[in-house]
């Protein structure tokens, strides 16, 4: 959704591309959300290595996408991510929620009650389709259709009340074809990794660093949860979220910077993917859409993967994630409706001018520190990159002292230290490894790059990422 809004439409092309897409009812009969209200579309990824119709791919393509072949996958959704877009025009939200999260089913497809959030589609869908064929019914596309409707369903209402009876307005259903079409079309795609990494499983083989990747690289780049050049470093499923929020945000920054939106080839030949290989529901307005979320390519976006409590087993003995549904509900409704932040006092931090040096190698956190302290009072001084430290540091001109120890308070760590070398007026902050923003820093969800949610239990911190920013092409696990 996110390539098609960025591309934009002229109104030949937007007739073309709705008469032939796959629509569906599956929402039910949601009313759609006036003008200027915030929207909420789920975004559902499917296993299938089928088309939309049911249908086998070509040889070639299972073996571009080295994830086996038709008798593979499911109809799992394998990928769940809520888009949000304030009517307002401010900065939009898109959630990842972990496929295997353990969650209660309320339409208890198959007669289950609960399981991995991903799995409320294929119940659904299996149960409908032994259903449907008792009644009679052998057409194989009318088969599919009317299955993968019913998943549609369960899936929607299993992921509205695990979140918390959050509003779904729309869906958008994706094939692992699509995706890997989609990929062709704009190859090549550049990304960035932290480290050296290899998977056997899914064909990953990537440098540390930025690189250009063909599209079934790209395949293989999200799909990844192995490490074989680390293998003592826990990879999870919550890293591969991570992974997909930085394709699409590399994707979207891409495009952008490439005139996609004036290359007519490159726009039909998305346009072709889209009628073969995604579904929607049938009251989304393409256009209005693809109209309104033209600024998602921009960097108005954030990219959340909802936190989990831990790791654990099904009572059949698969891995599941655990997770606080208290804290989950909590989470989502501070990412979608933001507590309006207090006015800070401008003294004693008033006049005082902070140049923050950023050696954490996370990209933009000066920035956005910066803009963060703005928010306290203080002055925006520069922002530099400096050579990895472990320690952050604070340093004061001797006329900057106040303002140095409140800044100090803020930050709950380092101990300011004075320096007549510096400015008048002037602090100086380094950002050591391991930095992150203390949440009662950041005076809004949009001026921070870390979000203001409890921090999940895990028995591996390190698992669970933090907020992504959109607009750049950022280095993952």
């Amino acid at each position: 959704m996110l390539v098609l809004a960025v591309t934009g439409y002229v109104w030949n092309q937007y007739r073309d591309l709705t008469a032939g897409i796959h629509t569906s009812s599956a929402l039910g009969a949601t009313a759609a959300p006036a003008a200027g209200a915030d929207t909420n579309i789920l975004v559902m990824g499917l296993d299938s290595r089928l088309d939309e119709n049911g249908n086998a791919l070509p040889a070639d393509i299972y073996d571009a996408l080295h994830a086996g072949d038709a008798a593979n996958g499911g109809y799992n959704a394998n990928v769940l991510m809520l888009l949000h877009i304030p009517g307002d025009g401010s900065k939009a939200t898109s959630i990842s929620i972990p496929r295997d999260d353990y969650v209660d089913f309320p339409d208890t497809p198959d007669g289950t009650a609960e399981g991995k959030i991903k799995q409320a589609y294929g119940l659904a869908f299996d149960q409908a389709n032994r259903q449907l064929r008792a009644q009679g019914v052998t057409d194989p596309v009318t088969l599919e259709q009317r299955s993968r409707d019913a998943g549609r369903t369960a899936e929607i209402h299993t992921v509205r009340e695990f979140l918390g009876g959050v509003p779904i307005d729309h869906f958008v259903e994706v094939t692992l074809m699509a995706f890997y079409q989609i990929a062709q079309v704009v190859q090549p795609i550049t990304v960035c990794v932290n480290e050296d990494t290899t998977d056997s499983y899914s064909g990953a083989d990537f440098h540390a660093g930025r690189q250009q990747i063909t599209a079934a690289q790209a395949v293989a780049f999200v799909r990844q949860r192995r490490d074989n050049v680390h293998p003592k470093l826990n990879f999870t499923d919550l890293d591969r979220e991570r992974r997909q929020q930085a394709f699409i945000s590399s994707l979207a920054y891409q495009l952008k910077q490439a005139g996609t939106p004036v290359d007519p080839t490159r726009l039909n030949a998305i346009m072709k993917v889209a009628e073969q290989n995604i579904a929607i529901d049938s009251g989304l307005d393409l256009l209005s859409f693809a109209t309104n979320a033209t600024s998602l390519s921009s960097g108005n976006i954030s990219f959340t993967t909802l936190p989990i409590t831990g790791f654990g087993t099904d009572p059949l003995g698969e891995s599941i994630n655990t997770v606080d549904l208290t804290q989950i509900r909590a989470t989502v409704q501070n990412l979608l409706s933001p507590p309006v932040p207090a006015t800070p006092a401008p003294a004693p931090s008033a006049g005082a001018t902070v140049d923050v040096v950023n050696s954490t190698g996370q990209t933009g956190l000066a920035a956005t520190m910066e803009r963060d302290l703005a928010g306290q009072g203080y002055t925006a001084g520069t922002t530099t990159t400096g050579a990895r430290t472990f320690h952050t540091t604070l340093s004061y001109a001797p006329d900057a002292a106040d303002p140095a120890r409140t800044l100090a308070t803020l930050l709950a760590g380092p101990t300011p230290r004075p320096d007549g070398s510096l400015p008048a007026g002037h602090i100086r902050l380094v950002l050591g490894n391991g930095f992150t923003v203390p949440p009662k820093l950041a005076v809004s969800s949009s001026a921070s790059s870390t979000p203001t949610t409890p921090e999940p239990a895990t028995s591996d911190p390190a698992s669970v990422p933090s907020a992504l920013a959109g607009g750049e092409i950022p280095c993952v696990k």
